[in-house]
């Protein structure tokens, strides 16, 4: 049987090296729900073996870059929330923070304590959505279910402080847009001192399970030196046995105040990462703990005061002409940051998530980048999937915890 490399105009570009009667092409997705998004695989398959595997993203862009260069900077910062939408707040403090930087502000104390409570807080949901999502993936439901019941604990501490529970818009260029609420800080510690016994709930199901340990020992292994050429971060990298988290190397907010340990793994595998996942929990409890003993020592200052860039609380908006005024003109016309360029990493749960911004001295950026950890773990598949079975692929793809929202941008 006569079999063409044309089987449809895509593949003009694959570009397969061949297709003969022992190989099929296979699409996982994008409409798949262990894709995890909108994601295309094209399999090459010799009987249930991968030999080659192209991902094919692009169903779920929305133009995000040059929706940015078209809105003033205030404007763009709730569409971070549509990027990483399982931990909304990472992205909007990743453009936050990146602005400051360009405007040169410093953020007051109270901010900043309660801008590194939600980050670590979206930690945790995000780690917990992955867990429960990777272990339905591999067969088991219980943890599912364990897993979602704790989350929504920590979704509820978000909705009690800025009102939403997925797209949170909790964080403002030059600070926070509001205090904690009464007794947020008990109900955090309540729910931060019981997770413990749960994350030590997971594990008994999971870590000596032989099925688990089966799908996942030996399987999706990264090595260093594949690490560092796909340019990965966050588990994915110190899943590899590299000790690099932005939070340590290059830090922000008080991170350099709090006391923390970054897990190493150095086994490479999907079971490896997954210890490491269940570590990272463990230390966000530490730092969320550290972290209310600081609250009550901060002032009350919630954003910068600098006319040039911030409006002025609402107290003197109400009373005051000019701050009324100067108001207007940030609000309808937006701040112009000076002349100049600026890249800010940060450690969002998926990894470096940084924005580059080149300001020409407008009220929007001239030129606006993000780099999302997603995008290059996702272009990793090409190399990892092939030598790995069909059945690894679902495995592999939730392991790597990826997310379209952050890729398609």
């Amino acid at each position: 049987m006569q079999h063409s490399n044309k089987l449809m105009p895509f593949y003009e570009n694959v570009a397969f090296d061949r297709i003969n009667d022992n190989t099929i092409v296979v699409n996982f997705g994008p409409q798949h729900p262990s894709a995890h998004g909108q994601l295309r695989l094209i399999l090459e398959l010799e009987g249930e073996k991968v030999i080659k595997a192209t991902p094919d993203i692009g169903y779920l862009h929305r133009g995000m870059e040059k929706m940015a260069e078209n809105m003033i900077y205030n404007e763009f910062l709730p569409t971070t929330d549509r990027m990483d939408y399982i931990a909304a707040s990472s992205n909007n403090y990743a453009f936050a923070l990146s602005v400051e930087k360009l405007l040169g502000v410093e953020v007051p104390r109270r901010a900043k304590v309660i801008r590194t409570m939600l980050l670590e807080l979206n930690r945790l949901i995000s780690h917990l959505f992955w867990l429960a999502t990777h272990a339905l993936d591999v067969g088991a439901m219980s943890i599912f279910l364990y897993c979602f019941r704790e989350r929504e604990f920590a979704i509820d501490l978000v909705e009690d402080y800025c009102g939403a529970r997925l797209t949170h818009s909790s964080i403002r260029i030059g600070g926070v847009p509001l205090d904690l609420p009464p007794n947020w800080c008990d109900k955090l510690k309540a729910f931060i001192t019981q997770l413990p016994e749960q994350i030590a709930l997971y594990e008994g199901i999971l870590t000596e399970n032989r099925i688990w340990r089966m799908r996942l020992e030996n399987v999706g292994v990264v090595s260093p030196q594949m690490a560092k050429s796909w340019g990965l971060s966050g588990v994915l990298l110190r899943g590899s046995g590299i000790a690099w988290d932005i939070r340590k190397e290059e830090p922000y907010e008080i991170y350099d105040e709090l006391d923390f340990d970054i897990p190493v793994s150095d086994s490479n595998d999907s079971y490896g990462r997954y210890l490491l996942y269940l570590e990272e929990m463990r230390q966000s409890i530490r730092i969320l703990h550290q972290l209310i003993s600081k609250y009550p020592q901060t002032d009350s200052l919630l954003m910068c005061e600098d006319s040039r860039y911030f409006s002025a609380p609402k107290e003197q908006i109400m009373t005051q002409n000019y701050s009324l005024m100067q108001h207007f003109v940030l609000v309808t016309q937006g701040m112009r940051p000076p002349v100049g360029e600026i890249y800010v990493p940060t450690e969002s749960p998926k990894g470096e998530l940084g924005f580059f911004i080149r300001s020409e001295g407008e009220p929007y950026p001239y030129r606006l980048k993000i780099r999302a950890p997603s995008f290059y773990h996702t272009g990793l598949l090409q190399d990892l999937l092939p030598g790995h079975y069909l059945a690894d692929v679902v495995t592999i793809i939730g392991n790597t915890n990826i997310v379209f929202g952050e890729i398609d941008r």
